[in-house]
């Protein structure tokens, strides 16, 4: 196809969670700096075309369908040459690098698909920042089984003689990062969370400090979105660093602005307000942690029901113990996927944890153990309606959560007014 990507600048993100969140905080600040930015992520929550983006506009499917179709014809090529066909990533990276390039974005906020070193995405030659966020036990068949060794995949992003900006990790964890930015000439920012400062919060968003940035804020909920803001500005200080070799610069008013206005759906997004109803993309035990903790921080006299789907290679048992401590009911559902775990096969899972982990319903003083209200649903549709209905009745949050393409259903039903 001509390397288009070698006609594009960067902002090459890897990590195990986090990941889109600090891509649509980048996207939202190179904006705000007047660049024309593309974005990449995946997966999607409910369109395909929400994976390719150009300052916040999708894709038009029009588009997709033509580009596709000039990839086809590339491939047709390879294959009638006896090479081998390219994954549906690689195709999906292709259109987004023609697209890209097409519309002229002058900065391009890039998510790794899996790992980092042997994505497809991991084509692009030195960015103007690579950039890893949290390292987590996810997709190990594939990464390996320790986080040095997840990390090492992650890694793989780091380029000759680039800047490289990582997340607050464990020792051993950083030290992979440092190995490889030193082998590679990369110059390496370790991010010091100790400086972040929480000074308000709410449904609404939350204002903080970090390092000499007074009065931050952002909309998006969780204390963890401020260490991945905290990220984000590490990044764009390393940006600016090389902006005297005619590179990109980012004021202190456009971070600011930008991280103000950036929106990231599906991650402690609240869909209804009475009974309040949100949903989440956790969907490994690092992510249902932060959940949990964050439930209880900003609705801490509620109960919490759940809505809980997953697919079969996810930790679900790390997940469900995550989360159960809060839970004062639980309805399951099966997710449309091949590799679902049935909604009542689910249940019983979650039943059986919560027995043995002898759990009473949080804050009911123990008057039901929380085994007598886990339930199956037979459709997403219907673990809404039910669970807003035990809301109304108990005075509970209802937080959907898990697999992403599930919870994107949730909001199609909320968009479509489809919610009875």
């Amino acid at each position: 196809m001509g390397d288009p990507q070698d006609r594009l600048r960067f902002v090459h993100i890897a990590g195990t969670n986090g990941k889109g969140s600090v891509a649509a905080l980048t996207a939202s600040v190179t904006r705000a700096a007047g660049y024309k930015t593309g974005l990449y992520t995946s997966p999607y929550l409910q369109r395909f075309t929400e994976r390719i983006r150009v300052d916040g506009v999708e894709i038009p499917e029009s588009e997709v369908a033509r580009l596709a179709g000039a990839v086809r014809a590339v491939i047709d090529r390879i294959t009638a040459g006896g090479g081998q066909h390219p994954t549906e990533l690689e195709v999906v990276g292709a259109i987004a690098f023609l697209y890209f390039e097409q519309e002229g974005c002058e900065i391009v906020v890039f998510e790794v698909g899996l790992g980092g070193r042997y994505d497809p995405t991991n084509v692009i030659k030195t960015p103007l920042a690579a950039v890893i966020t949290t390292i987590d036990y996810d997709h190990t068949a594939k990464l390996g089984g320790t986080l040095e060794a997840i990390a090492y995949q992650k890694a793989g992003i780091i380029k000759p003689g680039g800047e490289v900006v990582v997340y607050q990790q464990p020792e051993s964890v950083s030290r992979v990062f440092a190995d490889e930015a030193a082998l590679m000439g990369a110059r390496l920012t370790l991010c010091d969370f100790s400086s972040v400062r929480q000074d308000a919060y709410g449904v609404d968003g939350q204002r903080f400090c970090y390092g000499r940035y007074e009065n931050l804020v952002i909309s998006l909920l969780g204390d963890y979105q401020m260490y991945n803001a905290a990220l984000v500005i590490e990044t764009v200080e390393a940006i600016n660093r090389n902006a005297d070799d005619g590179g990109v610069y980012i004021t202190d008013d456009a971070l600011r602005r930008g991280l103000r206005q950036a929106r990231w759906p599906g991650r402690m997004e609240i869909l209804n307000e009475n009974p309040t109803l949100l949903i989440d993309a956790a969907h490994n035990a690092q992510c249902a942690g932060a959940l949990r903790n964050a439930l209880v921080k900003y609705f801490p006299d509620k109960k919490i029901v759940y809505i809980f789907g997953v697919v079969r290679d996810k930790d679900y048992i790390s997940i469900i113990d995550a989360t159960l401590p809060i839970a004062s009911a639980v309805f399951t559902v099966t997710t449309d996927s091949q590799r679902a775990v049935p909604a009542g096969e689910l249940a019983d899972v979650v039943r059986e944890r919560a027995s043995e982990r002898k759990e009473t319903c949080a804050n009911t003083r123990g008057v039901r153990r929380l085994s007598d209200r886990i339930w199956a649903c037979g459709s997403v549709a219907e673990a809404v309606r039910r669970a807003l209905d035990f809301a109304n009745n108990t005075d509970a949050v209802v937080c959907s959560f898990g697999s992403l393409y599930y919870i994107g259903l949730v909001r199609d039903l909320f968009e479509r007014g489809t919610v009875i």
